[in-house]
């Protein structure tokens, strides 16, 4: 406590100026998709209403400050678990199956909803909360309450991905992004990460060899679908599969590489791309602005990064701290993965560029995770002769 305190509450106006330079981005690259003619909605008035009911949402989050996240966290995570649950349980008339998976709810009047959107940040609070709670109730450290924090997280994280992980390989990835971002903050020592790690990577590797050499044996003990295989022999061998699995793969990267340098110029598409207003929007940024426009959006993600680091950097509220983090992780491997597989660098997982792709419940998501960023600075507190915030 101080008596001279300055004290000031404020919009972030650098995180809005960001916001609104992917809101443009993003209505440019819809547009020319959606030009293909595949559909006769038009997906930019759409996402132009998805991006005012995202901005009610940040509003929203905004004007909670930390005790209130704090209270919420739980109920919120609990929430998300309900719904992931119903989702499996659903008829078909609320929660249809496409593609083999149920991750939808079919919502009348909105459209379809995918809840693991939302879960993901329900994660990132209850991930935080967790973290927070422990070393308050652990002051003193040691390997025992390392490894019980390591615990308690898996826990939080396992829960969800359990209800979604034969549905929805692409959003469980996402989790455990989250989850391994968060363990890095979260304090524990190398001496149980390493091992845990290194493990880790011995199973990532076997599952590799079992996935090229013996697939029936994750049919049948890991639920691993057909489908999920497919793409991942489609990935590392498009041109062999360009005529089913791989024919969105082999498009997008003649798209991105006829593009060259310049681009061919706006609404100048000329390869045809199905779906190219969600999951591959970057091919289509790609061939209408080169590699210098893509440059250009890539940097603009980084300095959204750059952005939401330097507000977690600046608080002196670890839970606020933890929160950074996970959104960080979130953002950052939707833009790694989304690019890498629309360039043939990584599997395709249908997973959606961030703020830029179509489609109302993963814009929503990407809203609430910059609300708590919002949230964070318009609560920040400075104070003249403090050091806490």
């Amino acid at each position: 406590m101080t008596s001279n305190s300055n004290t000031t509450s404020k919009l972030d106006y650098s995180l809005v100026f960001i916001l609104i330079l992917l809101f443009l981005a993003s209505c440019f690259a819809i547009y020319s998709a959606q030009a293909s003619g595949q559909y006769k909605e038009n997906f930019l008035i759409k996402q132009i209403v998805w991006y005012v009911v995202g901005a009610g949402i940040i509003t929203m989050v905004m004007t909670l400050d930390s005790d209130q996240l704090k209270k919420l966290t739980w109920y919120a995570y609990g929430f998300g678990i309900f719904l992931l649950a119903f989702l499996i349980v659903a008829p078909p008339s609320i929660a249809p199956v496409i593609n083999g998976a149920k991750n939808w709810f079919k919502v009348p009047g909105i459209g379809s909803l995918q809840p693991s959107e939302f879960v993901k940040i329900f994660i990132i609070l209850g991930l935080a909360r967790t973290i927070e709670q422990h070393h308050l109730k652990n002051p003193v450290k040691s390997i025992q309450t390392d490894f019980w924090l390591l615990i308690k997280m898996g826990i939080v994280t396992m829960v969800p991905l359990g209800l979604i992980i034969k549905q929805d390989l692409g959003t469980s990835l996402v989790f455990l992004s989250i989850l391994l971002g968060m363990i890095f903050i979260s304090g524990i020592s190398w001496k149980i990460l390493v091992p845990i790690f290194t493990f880790g990577i011995l199973v990532i590797g076997t599952i590799f060899y079992f996935v090229l050499w013996s697939p029936d044996v994750l049919e049948k003990y890991l639920g691993v679908g057909e489908y999920q295989l497919r793409r991942i022999y489609s990935w590392l061998d498009p041109y062999s599969y360009q005529g089913s699995d791989a024919y969105q793969l082999t498009k997008s990267l003649l798209a991105i590489g006829s593009g060259q340098t310049g681009g061919k110029g706006f609404g100048n598409r000329e390869v045809y791309l199905p779906e190219s207003q969600t999951d591959f929007i970057f091919s289509v940024v790609g061939e209408e602005y080169g590699f210098i426009g893509s440059s250009v959006l890539i940097s603009l993600f980084f300095l959204l990064i750059y952005h939401i680091t330097k507000v977690g950097m600046e608080t002196k509220n670890n839970f606020y701290t933890y929160i950074c983090v996970g959104v960080i992780s979130m953002i950052t491997f939707h833009v790694f993965q989304n690019i890498g597989m629309t360039i043939g660098v990584l599997p395709i997982t249908g997973i959606p560029l961030p703020f830029i792709s179509y489609g109302g419940s993963a814009l929503m998501g990407n809203m609430m995770a910059l609300g708590l960023i919002f949230s964070i600075r318009y609560h920040y507190k400075k104070y003249m002769f403090s050091t806490t915030a």
